[in-house]
Formats: structure tokens, C-alpha cells, sequence
């Protein structure tokens, strides 16, 4: 039990240093299915689902058909233990799909078309945030046992804390190059019109806002292109 134990805590120790070498959400999801996969002894399969603005869930992450099949036929039926972690309950097993009463549609629609025969998953969630679901299949009815279970509930942990982290720098160096952009566009506006950063700014800002364009994709626009539609005359005071 000790020696168990012990090798428990050195994989999540190992999965734990290997996410923090993830610096985006896709490179993140994607290497914690491969981590589930590799570290959990029942998961033949595995997925991540993520909840973008409370409502909209997407699988951006599976190892297989199998896992991406078990997703997608859950946002269709609207039936199935991720929705259940998600909105519900931490966690979520099914020892035996094709005869779980909890989802019967999806269960028996999944187990017929692909083989599966139990699921177990975890909300994935720190103190403030609900991120997603994680999902592990097995093609064996009753395939995770308690050190499965316990396994999973680290992982989720790590995993939900390292998407989360990543998501963070992703919208940070987005909002980042947004700036940088900007800033270039309104310096080749104060160079062809001799104006100040303020004139500049509020010039794109026009633009932007008569043609109904993002601020952003309208810098980036006039960095590659060099040309603003139907650009307005710049004033002094503009």
C-alpha cells in the first residue's frame, strides 16, 4: 500500500512539472489527455471540456475518437457526466455505460458506437473559477478503481490550475499585442500626418467606430496595409 501510495505521488509530482511546461491553453489541454492517458491505469481514453463565458462548452482537447465521440453526442443529447460535474456534482462515475440509468441515451448511444463501457469524470475548478470537465474512458466495464479515483482528483487539481494559468497569459499577451499594434498604427499616423499621439489615437478610434471595426484589426490592417478605408480628413483638434 505504501509503495502504491508513494508511486502515486511521484507521477503527479512528474504531471505537475510537465504542465507547467505548457505556456498556452491548447498546448496545456492537449498534454494534460496525453497525461491522463500515460498516468491513470483504467484510462484508455480521455478528454477535457472547458466552459467559456458560463455557457458554452467545448472539447478543445481528446485522445481519441472515443473521447471526442463521448463529448460531442453530451452537448447534442444534453445528457451525460461531464454536463452533470460541470453544473452539479465534482465528480462523476459510471461503472457500467450501457446500463447507467442516470444517461441513458448517451450511455447506450456511446457504448454501441464505440466500444466504451465506463467513465470517470472531474469537474475541474479552483477556488473561484469552474474551468471544465475532465473525462476518462475505459472499454472495461468497471475499469476505475479507488486509486483511479484518488489519481484523478490530483490530477484534476493540477490540470485545472495550469489551464487556468495559461489562459491568464494567453488573454495577457493577446491584450499585449493588441497594444503593440496600436501603438505602431497611431506612430504611422502621427508620421503621415504630423500630429500628436493623442490626434493619432483618437483618429483610429474614429475609424474605427464609422466603419465598425475593431480597434485592433483596424491597427493591424493599417500596419500591413499601410491604407485606413475611407480615412477622414485629421484636424488639430481631432
Amino acid at each position: 500500500m505504501e509503495s502504491n501510495r508513494a508511486e502515486i505521488s511521484e507521477r503527479m509530482a512528474a504531471a505537475a512539472r510537465e504542465m507547467q511546461d505548457q505556456h498556452d491553453p491548447e498546448s496545456t489541454v492537449k498534454n494534460a489527455v496525453e497525461l491522463l492517458v500515460r498516468n491513470v491505469p483504467g484510462c484508455t481514453s480521455a478528454s477535457i471540456s472547458l466552459v467559456h463565458a458560463k455557457r458554452r462548452i467545448e472539447t478543445p482537447a481528446a485522445s481519441d475518437e472515443l473521447a471526442a465521440m463521448g463529448d460531442r453526442l453530451q452537448e447534442e443529447l444534453n445528457e451525460g457526466p461531464a454536463l452533470d460535474t460541470l453544473w452539479d456534482h465534482e465528480t462523476a462515475y459510471a461503472p457500467d455505460l450501457a446500463s447507467d440509468d442516470r444517461w441513458p441515451v448517451w450511455g447506450a448511444r456511446l457504448a454501441e458506437a464505440t466500444g466504451a463501457a465506463s467513465v470517470l469524470t472531474f469537474r475541474l475548478f479552483t477556488l473561484s473559477d469552474v474551468i471544465g470537465a475532465l473525462s476518462m474512458y475505459s472499454t472495461e466495464v468497471d475499469a476505475f478503481d479507488a486509486a483511479d479515483k484518488a489519481e484523478g482528483v490530483a490530477l484534476a487539481a493540477h490540470i485545472a490550475i495550469a489551464v487556468l494559468a495559461a489562459q491568464r497569459v494567453d488573454q495577457y499577451e493577446t491584450a499585449l499585442d493588441s497594444r503593440t499594434v496600436t501603438a505602431q498604427a497611431c506612430g504611422m499616423l502621427m508620421e503621415r500626418y504630423e500630429i500628436d499621439s493623442v490626434a493619432a489615437f483618437n483618429l483610429l478610434t474614429r475609424v474605427s467606430s464609422t466603419q465598425n471595426i475593431k480597434l485592433r484589426h483596424l491597427a493591424a490592417d493599417l500596419v500591413a496595409t499601410r491604407v485606413l478605408p475611407e480615412m477622414p480628413s485629421p484636424s488639430p483638434d481631432a
